[in-house]
């Protein structure tokens, strides 16, 4: 994937129009609020403090939540320019508008080795449209406003909207530090993956993850598979799994991405035994059973201490371990084991490990689990699912060759 970084910028003394990916999650006490985890702000440092250490005058657009194309106080980027300014060191002006008269006197009024941050880019329903004239003229009014594009918001690489695909084809661009890294990452686990190759599935759906599933099986040599979506792998081989969270749907696709699996010599491992519970809720009864005898009024919440031993193994000799989703209810302490025991073995060994964003990058910060034990932790979970997947993310294609 020929994609130019930064370095190949000429930035000094140009306006760098900067997508970055700083969609926190928020705490709310009425329409403000308090930045949870802010693993994406501190992702999108390294390119930022780069171009500005070069004289570049930065503007940051960025998004955050899901409104409906138009303000929102609650959606508002403010939390996010202080927590930026605070790690960069310096402040972080926020205009008032996406595009219009504040955009302008804002980015107007930088010098060389200063930053801005645009509000919230989903405040203007012409980012997300499908009609790709209109996302043109947002991206068009942002262009007249700098000289050049850098794409470093890897959780929105997947969407085609005005900031990501469009705006890259007004400017001169590149992308930044941590999209190049992404890129990298995720291409080499996809076309050449350093053996044994081991891929940690969890979370809620099989659905969500079925395509993943389906081009996975095509190199991987293991398949460990938690968390909600272990319960209808149970089910296909015959298991009832009282209320946990089942697919019924799903069942006969299961059994046949496990028919796949075995006629590919690929080993698909689920859980032996389960932590059980009878209500969902951090203080319910709990119980450790085989995975084959969840009775009919408990659920179960996280994988039980021999499928994390088990899985423990299966990762211990592996080369590659690619983890996505995971292996119990983490927030509640009680089902957080299972996602701490698949955390702690990948970094226990000498191997490149991905985490592929989403819940399990979450699931790590939450669990206190030292970030320079992996080779790689993603920002994008929709986007690095869709990697996963082979799909053409667009807002990478639009980077390629240029």
């Amino acid at each position: 994937m020929a994609i130019r970084g930064i370095d190949q910028l000429d930035v000094a003394g140009k306006t760098v129009l900067v997508r970055s990916d700083l969609n926190v999650p928020l705490e709310y006490v009425g329409d403000a609020g308090t930045i949870t985890d802010d693993g994406r702000i501190v992702a999108s440092v390294p390119t930022i403090k780069a171009l500005l250490d070069r004289g570049a005058k930065v503007v940051v657009l960025a998004h955050l939540g899901r409104p409906k194309g138009a303000p929102e106080a609650k959606y508002s980027l403010a939390p996010a320019a202080v927590r930026l300014g605070e790690l960069l060191g310096q402040p972080v002006t926020l205009a008032t508008d996406v595009s219009g008269e504040s955009a302008r006197t804002v980015v107007g009024s930088l010098i060389d080795g200063q930053i801005a941050m645009l509000e919230n880019v989903r405040f203007d329903a012409r980012e997300t449209s499908k009609v790709e004239a209109e996302r043109a003229e947002l991206a068009g009014e942002w262009a007249a406003l700098g000289d050049v594009y850098v794409s470093d918001g890897f959780g929105v690489v997947h969407r085609a909207q005005a900031s990501v695909t469009d705006l890259a084809k007004a400017l001169p661009h590149a992308a930044g530090l941590l999209v190049e890294a992404e890129a990298r990452v995720f291409s080499k686990v996809l076309s050449n993956p350093d053996r044994p190759y081991v891929v940690i599935l969890g979370g809620s759906k099989v659905s969500d993850k079925l395509g993943v599933v389906e081009n996975l099986l095509k190199s991987v040599d293991r398949l460990l598979v938690g968390g909600g979506m272990a319960y209808t792998f149970l089910a296909a081989q015959g298991h009832t799994v009282g209320k946990s969270l089942l697919e019924q749907d799903m069942i006969e696709t299961v059994k046949s991405l496990v028919a796949d699996a075995q006629a590919r010599g690929v080993e698909v491992v689920i859980p032996v035994d389960t932590v059980i519970a009878d209500d969902f809720a951090p203080d319910a009864n709990t119980r450790i059973v085989p995975s084959d005898s969840i009775p009919d009024d408990w659920q179960g919440l996280d994988i039980g201490p021999e499928t994390r031993a088990l899985f423990a193994s299966k990762i211990a000799d592996a080369k590659t371990v690619v983890w996505n989703g995971p292996m119990g209810v983490f927030e509640m302490a009680a089902f957080a084991g299972g996602t701490r025991a698949v955390a702690e073995a990948m970094t226990n060994i000498d191997a490149m490990t991905v985490i592929g964003g989403g819940d399990s990058a979450a699931a790590v910060r939450l669990l206190g689990i030292d970030e320079a034990g992996f080779s790689h932790i993603s920002t994008g979970g929709g986007a690095s699912l869709e990697f996963l997947e082979g799909k053409t993310l667009p807002g990478l294609a639009v980077l390629e060759d240029n």
